[in-house]
């Protein structure tokens, strides 16, 4: 057990926390102690996951430790003062603890963190507490015990690692691939051009834990005979480029990267980062390639596959962030250790990224096989506003929506498969009754529309026709037939399409179609939202027994389709009437209606 010599004080400030004002918190923090007011030691960490209660800070003391959430500047010094100098624990905004008798918060029970292992407990921009917690001490052990890569590559299978990145494709059986290819010169990536909406698992990691991703690829390269890593990393996500370049540099400055890693090797191997300019297509891996070496990111024909040529036409490995977290953590404890958690298909774990709908937003890692309904209502608290769940939307942009009545649906690469949505990277978007289904289809299809490189024709134009259909349903000029072209059209593209962003794009459309088809069909012939969302099928009506004629609705009407004297009902006028909803909002008496 540590020993404290005084209180110690930790904040989170990932990018969800900064958002949220934590590098405010931890400016108000330093002004205290540097005014001397409390003795305490100050440090940071990255997210921990509870994204819904951030700013969060730690304060360990002789008495354990206690997560304190929405720390805001104006709340910490009492916060300070109640703690640490009275010696009180203040339960109204405690999340979680850690006594001396030990206790932990319900939202950590049943997750499992081995790639977020040291996320939110270490300082990412300190070297020495990564060491604390086996940072380079997998590819230490490798290189000191001259371990075979064929034996590396090996342990990596016997794990049943797949790959992260959405393909789930046998991590170690790419490697083995790469390693048999010949070539004077050879390439690690690592993909973090996470693009997804609702998705941030792999910002998370790197700017959490650096140094996690570059032994892994340092692992990687080893195993397939690799000199150069290449990080391609969005340049939308500032704070883990920073990171990464603080890690890599650090990690330089000790002899772990460069020339004769740890001085003792034959074994050379550098990183780099390469920002992208935030192309959703460039997480294809040929597409990538290309933007790596200059070019425009667009797909390319394979075969052949990278890693027979890949980067500057050289053999080539690429894995995502959370595969090559997970590397080191596989080799330190063993390839049974990380087998023993998941299915026999699907082994280890998985981190998602809870957003919409979802009462406790955050970042988790279960172990596969865990189902749908554990992730949103034990972890995730559930649904917001106590409204009932209807589906989520899993793989993002390239994945589906899965029914409610699907929610024990066990997490795992061929079961989400069946459903006709797909693991892909871990984003996990809930939605509850107020969404329309077909609007969410459209929001996707509008993204992947818009995210086409346009190299092919059933991506390009057929994802444009298949939105346009789209918005025309929610306008209200849905027609009889609009349901059949969408899923000629959809199969069209997926069959058709070159990479990965075309053949995915109707996934949306196809699992709405079918699970929600009730709903095409009360847009479509009945001029109905069931969700009551779609603002032209919607109709507003007033409740003369609710109306107290308080006025508010006609003077916020933007088009004066509310008619009435105070304190007589109010009438609206339908053939005015631009379905903007205002009216609705601004009603305090419940006396709008919409249908």
């Amino acid at each position: 057990m540590e020993i404290l010599t005084k209180p110690r004080v930790v904040v989170g400030l990932g990018s969800c926390g900064i958002a949220a004002g934590a590098a405010k918190t931890y400016d108000r923090l330093s002004a205290i102690k540097a005014a001397g007011i409390i003795d305490f030691e100050l440090s940071k960490t990255s997210c921990v996951g509870m994204c819904y209660k951030e700013p969060l800070v730690e304060i360990h003391d002789e008495r354990g430790w206690v997560m304190y959430g929405d720390m805001t500047e104006d709340r910490i010094q009492e916060i300070l003062n109640r703690h640490i100098v009275q010696k009180e624990t203040i339960e109204e905004f405690a999340v979680s603890t850690k006594s001396l008798n030990g206790s932990e918060d319900a939202f950590f029970e049943g997750q499992v963190r081995i790639a977020l292992r040291n996320c939110g407990h270490i300082d990412p921009e300190s070297l020495e507490q990564a060491e604390k917690h086996e940072a380079y001490q997998a590819i230490r052990s490798i290189l000191t015990t001259k371990k075979s890569s064929a034996d590396v590559i090996q342990t990596v299978l016997d794990s049943g690692l797949r790959g992260r990145g959405g393909g789930g494709f046998p991590t170690g059986l790419k490697w083995r691939f790469a390693a048999q290819s010949e070539g004077d010169e050879k390439y690690i990536i690592c993909n973090a051009d996470e693009g997804d909406p609702g998705a941030f698992m792999d910002r998370s990691l790197l700017e959490g834990d650096p140094h996690a991703v570059l032994e892994g690829m340092m692992i990687g390269g080893y195993s397939i005979g690799a000199s150069t890593g290449v990080i391609y990393c969005r340049a939308e996500y500032p704070l883990a480029i920073k990171r990464l370049n603080i890690a890599i540099a650090q990690a330089k400055a000790k002899g772990y990267l460069g020339e004769n890693v740890f001085g003792q090797s034959d074994f050379s191997f550098d990183i780099y980062v390469k920002e992208g300019a935030g192309a959703f297509v460039c997480g294809e891996e040929t597409a990538l390639i290309a933007s790596i070496e200059g070019q425009r990111g667009m797909p390319r024909k394979r075969p052949p596959f990278p890693a027979l040529s890949g980067l500057w036409q050289k053999p080539t490995n690429i894995n995502n962030v959370e595969t090559w977290a997970n590397i080191p953590w596989i080799i330190n404890h063993g390839a049974a250790a990380y087998a023993a958690y998941g299915t026999e298909k699907s082994k280890g774990t998985k981190v998602f990224a809870l957003t919409g709908k979802i009462l406790h937003g955050g970042l988790v890692e279960v172990p596969m096989g865990i189902t749908i309904n554990e992730i949103i209502f034990k972890l995730g608290g559930g649904i917001q506003n106590g409204k009932k769940f209807k589906a989520v939307q899993l793989g993002g942009p390239s994945g589906g929506c899965i029914p409610a009545e699907l929610g024990n649906t066990p997490v795992d690469y061929d079961s989400v498969n069946a459903t006709g949505a797909i693991m892909g990277s871990g984003g996990m978007v809930v939605m509850d009754e107020s969404t329309c289904m077909i609007d969410l289809a459209k929001f996707f299809l509008h993204f992947t529309q818009d995210e086409s490189c346009g190299k092919c024709t059933f991506c390009r134009i057929g994802t444009k026709r298949m939105l346009e259909i789209l918005e025309r349903i929610t306008e209200g000029k849905g027609e009889p037939d609009d349901i059949q072209k969408l899923e000629t059209l959809a199969y069209q593209i997926k069959n058709n399409s070159l990479c990965g962003l075309g053949q995915t794009a109707p996934n949306p459309v196809l699992t709405t179609l079918k699970y929600f088809r009730h709903e095409y069909e009360a847009h479509i012939f009945d001029k109905k939202c069931p969700a009551k969302v779609c603002k032209p099928l919607l109709h507003y009506s007033i409740d003369a027994e609710k109306c107290t004629g308080c006025t508010v609705c006609a003077k916020k009407c933007p088009v004066d389709a509310i008619n009435g004297d105070r304190k007589q009902t109010h009438i609206i006028n339908q053939a005015i009437c631009i379905q903007c909803g205002e009216c609705y909002t601004v009603c305090k008496f419940e006396a709008v209606m919409v249908d």
